[in-house]
């Protein structure tokens, strides 16, 4: 079981696997009142950065559980750097499915709503783990500006202008679904040059020392390719979001 080995090699220089800048993500954990001892399920954890520096600065516990080996052994290694492994379990494994034995204070998804079939199932799904009070993450994409074109929208790599919702509906669509909005923090374009652009060193290095490997040829392509498309594209359209969402009461 692991994820693509395309996503393997382009990433395997990241931290967090996904547009949010480290900045971000620490005022995502103050912007939660966060206290010792809550416990955080990640599903979709990447390479742990988000589990582990809240363990560090607000003494959480938690497990985060991700189809990448690579990145899986990654979070390890970032717990015991930072000090915090006897506070989390990194988990190899599909995260699909999954449900907490212990319920979770914070559930969340951070970036990978297609372990749920989409926003709707991934929420549904989250809840199965969360205790009475707690409160949900989803991280997704949505259109900064409706692309004018299906065209463009492929340029932004999503299958049609209607895979995203703009932000305005992306929050009505949580209400849709019976859940308030108690907080948010959005990548802006910056963070997404943090992702984005930091592949491709890591893509130009990769391929100095793995030039007749036998994805050579697509890592090549992509490096050719990708720093136009993403600042025609991506940069222009997409925006992205961290949404903290607490069921409504009846």
């Amino acid at each position: 079981m692991d994820i693509p080995r395309i996503f393997n090699i382009t990433e395997s220089a990241h931290r967090i696997h996904n547009p949010i800048t480290p900045e971000k993500l620490a005022t995502l954990g103050a912007a939660l009142r966060l206290e010792a001892g809550e416990r955080v399920l990640d599903l979709g954890s990447g390479s742990g950065e988000m589990l582990c520096t809240w363990a560090r600065d607000h003494g959480i516990v938690g497990t985060g559980i991700d189809m990448s080996r690579l990145f899986t052994a990654h979070a390890k290694r970032r717990a015991a750097e930072l000090g915090v492994a006897d506070q989390l379990s990194f988990i190899h494994g599909d995260a699909a499915g999954h449900v907490a034995d212990e319920k979770a204070d914070v559930a969340a998804c951070v970036g990978a709503t297609w372990i749920g079939g989409g926003v709707a199932g991934t929420i549904a799904l989250l809840a199965r783990s969360l205790r009475p009070g707690g409160i949900i993450l989803i991280g997704e994409p949505y259109w900064r500006q409706l692309p004018p074109t299906e065209e463009v929208a492929k340029g932004c790599l999503a299958g049609s202008i209607s895979d995203f919702l703009t932000l305005p509906k992306l929050l009505a669509s949580f209400g849709r679904l019976g859940y308030d909005v108690v907080e948010m923090v959005l990548a802006d374009q910056d963070g997404w040059d943090r992702y984005e652009a930091a592949k491709w060193l890591t893509m130009r290095r990769w391929l100095e020392a793995n030039a007749d490997d036998e994805l050579a040829n697509e890592v090549r392509a992509q490096l050719r390719s990708e720093p136009e498309r993403y600042a025609a594209y991506t940069r222009e359209y997409l925006g992205w979001g961290v949404f903290a969402l607490m069921p409504r009461a009846e």
